[in-house]
């Protein structure tokens, strides 16, 4: 999820589990712990594709962040050394904070290598859009009130409470309602005849009413549509798109072609750029603008690797324009 919504959701957990007894300090220190684990961007891979696949793993890692629990609880008790009273208190803090981070990324589809190093597979649902301001709204409105009341006030409890309880819920209904929408897409590609070899149903930008679909053929060539659960159409309107896996012929064995392979799942697309090889995730972004492309070979003079390039992303606004009006009408053309 984006910086803010972990930050807000530390700061919460932190005032739950210890604001009453610590005051202000408890969402401050959850707030940090509910950053701590992004810093990894700040950290030097080697190259493009190692930095954009390597993200999310050792520092998202269940059992180094319960390892650097005790830690940044010696930190806290040698800044705050009158708190020393609430030790435990700090313990779960902390490892709540950090553990509520990685498993909300879990939600979204970029993927958490939460078991590494022992299991490196990226656990990713895409129940939730990386921004989605009804998961974040009500936890930021709840620690804020919590924040600005008294200490004493049982109020500011009971509204961060509800703030945490309905985010909660919220990523309880995106399950659920992703469930729902991938049975009815398997049920309307069967009644269309459409084969696929892979499925993504992932939540729209920023909520849960629109979803994208994306499925890839045996041959590379992908479908990509939508399905909403407020225009009142059970039918899945899919756009065919070519790939062009061959031109990563002779390239398949070299670590950033197979590493992309692997962390995309397999939903990628081959296209040529000029005389360059590119390599594209399909499950960030809307065709034909997506977020992550590398470069990871050349055509000419001779087919051949060479260091992975990141191309800079399109921006098109106008993407949100028509995945908006496409949450009330199947006929999207009508919001251009």
């Amino acid at each position: 999820m984006d910086s803010l919504t972990q930050l807000t959701l530390g700061a919460a957990v932190g005032e739950a589990v210890l604001g009453r007894k610590v005051g202000r300090k408890a969402a401050l220190w959850g707030a940090v712990c509910g950053t701590l684990p992004d810093l990894d961007v700040f950290v030097p891979f080697g190259d493009p594709v190692k930095d954009f696949t390597y993200h999310r793993s050792f520092s998202h890692s269940i059992f180094i962040l319960t390892l650097l629990t005790p830690l940044i609880v010696w930190l806290i008790l040698k800044l705050h050394p009158n708190s020393q009273h609430a030790r435990t208190g700090w313990s779960w803090l902390v490892w709540l904070c950090l553990i509520t981070h990685i498993l909300l990324d879990c939600f979204t589809v970029y993927g958490t290598q939460i078991f590494w190093p022992f299991w490196n597979n990226p656990v990713g649902w895409g129940s939730v859009f990386i921004i989605d301001p009804f998961y974040t709204v009500p936890l930021l409105i709840g620690v804020l009130c919590a924040l600005m009341m008294s200490r004493n006030h049982p109020r500011g409890v009971l509204l961060n409470t509800a703030g945490l309880t309905f985010s909660t819920l919220y990523l309880v209904w995106s399950v659920g309602a992703q469930s729902y929408v991938t049975r009815a897409v398997e049920k309307s590609f069967a009644a269309q005849m459409i084969s696929y070899e892979n499925l993504l149903v992932s939540a729209g930008p920023f909520n849960t009413m629109l979803w994208r679909i994306v499925a890839t053929k045996s041959n590379g060539d992908y479908y990509e549509g939508y399905y909403s659960l407020l225009d009142g159409s059970e039918k899945v309107t899919l756009t065919h798109h070519e790939s062009d896996p061959e031109l990563l012929d002779g390239l398949e064995q070299h670590g950033q072609v197979v590493r992309l392979r692997w962390f995309t799942k397999g939903f990628y697309k081959v296209w040529q750029n000029e005389d360059a090889v590119v390599m594209t995730d399909l499950r960030m972004g809307a065709e034909p603008s997506y977020v992550f492309s590398f470069v990871v070979g050349h055509l000419a003079p001779e087919r051949a690797v060479i260091p992975a390039r990141r191309l800079a992303p399109e921006r098109d606004f106008g993407q949100l324009k028509k995945a908006w009006c496409r949450i009330w009408s199947e006929n999207i053309r009508s919001c251009s």
